[in-house]
């Protein structure tokens, strides 16, 4: 008997060190996966209940993950124990065995807010910016029919760039300039870089060739300018409205709070919210109700609604006793909802505040 327990205690000497050894890598490959999806998760849930939140005149409200700390702890014990038994047996030796594990995550949130976030969301974004995201593989005519809100005189609906008009925005010169705009960008004869000045301006350069000739004249009539050279037309690129001048762009960029209004007026709502009240209903010049679609930013970015939980989502949130959601394969939508999470992140940086940071152990 005791030759066996002596055994069995040196082979489980043998393995509890290597289960040890182990634990580490083990943890890591089980909650790296789970916590990168889950924050994902959460703040497109929390980007996408802000738009909603804004088509019902609600607060938008942003809570930052600060930090996500998980303690993983590990221990064993091999102990061996004795009974002195007086009867004929004689003493027992029994082997002893202990396994102790431990998780506790700590996730910080910290809100956003203050006076710098304020400027940061409120603050049109640079030219700058949209020069790089459309460098970086972005069609033009998502990330002008998003963020850019008047081009000399064309206007890309400026009055849904806060809470929703009750009358039909001004847009549908600006939707032809975009198509333009998208099949240059396609066909290469576009690009959009600095100025050779030394201003530091921005360029538009277009190249005028017999298979986009019918286009350069629409556009030129469109933006009201005429080509430098036969070949080639360059803009320069303004934001001076008072004082215009003869073939340059002047450019009025939206704020990411008047992008997230202009994307909150494609959230559909119940028929009974509209009954109620909930939402101010935009209409057009006949009175009847406008269609959101139409637009540059309708037409590229959609959120349905449904009494009971949505199949084949891919984002959904429970809001005043429906579901909001956008479809898994409405790819159009998804997009626009990634340039959004692109757009909020380069723009609201790390705001130079500090506020309360929230802390939850999580049991």
């Amino acid at each position: 008997m005791i030759c066996k327990n002596y055994w069995l205690l040196i082979i489980l000497s043998l393995l509890l060190p290597a289960c040890q050894s182990n634990f580490g890598p083990d943890a890591l490959n089980n909650t790296h996966y789970a916590y990168n999806q889950s924050i994902v998760n959460t703040l497109n849930q929390q980007m996408l209940l802000n738009l909603v939140r804004l088509k019902y005149r609600d607060e938008a409200y942003f809570l930052k993950i600060n930090s996500v700390t998980e303690s993983l702890t590990f221990g064993s014990s091999i102990g061996i124990g004795s009974e002195l038994d007086l009867g004929v047996g004689g003493n027992l030796i029994k082997p002893s065995l202990g396994i102790t594990y431990s998780d506790r995550p700590t996730i910080s949130y910290q809100p956003l807010q203050g006076e710098d976030f304020l400027k940061s969301v409120l603050s049109p974004i640079s030219l700058e910016s949209l020069l790089v995201m459309t460098q970086s593989g972005w069609s033009i005519k998502r990330i002008f029919g998003l963020c850019v809100e008047r081009i000399n005189n064309l206007y890309n609906a400026p009055s849904a760039s806060g809470p929703t008009p009750e009358l039909e925005p001004r847009f549908k010169k600006f939707n032809q300039m975009l198509s333009i705009f998208k099949l240059l960008q396609r066909q290469g004869d576009m690009e959009i870089g600095p100025s050779t000045n030394k201003d530091n301006s921005l360029m538009i350069q277009f190249e005028a060739i017999d298979n986009n000739r019918s286009a350069m004249n629409e556009l030129s009539q469109l933006l009201n300018f005429t080509p430098t050279i036969t070949n080639e037309l360059r803009v320069n690129i303004s934001t001076n409205f008072l004082s215009p001048i003869a073939n340059e762009l002047t450019i009025r960029t939206r704020s990411i709070s008047s992008v997230l209004f202009y994307l909150a007026q494609s959230v559909a709502t119940p028929k009974e919210h509209f009954k109620a009240g909930l939402i101010t209903v935009t209409k057009n010049t006949n009175g009847e109700v406008f269609d959101w679609s139409k637009t540059p930013a309708g037409a590229i970015f959609n959120v349905k609604v449904s009494k009971s939980y949505p199949d084949n989502a891919f984002l959904t949130i429970p809001y005043r006793g429906y579901w909001f959601y956008i479809n898994d394969n409405d790819l159009q939508s998804k997009s626009t909802f990634m340039l959004l999470m692109q757009l909020f992140n380069l723009q609201s940086g790390k705001p130079n505040f500090t506020a309360p940071t929230l802390t939850l152990p999580v049991r």
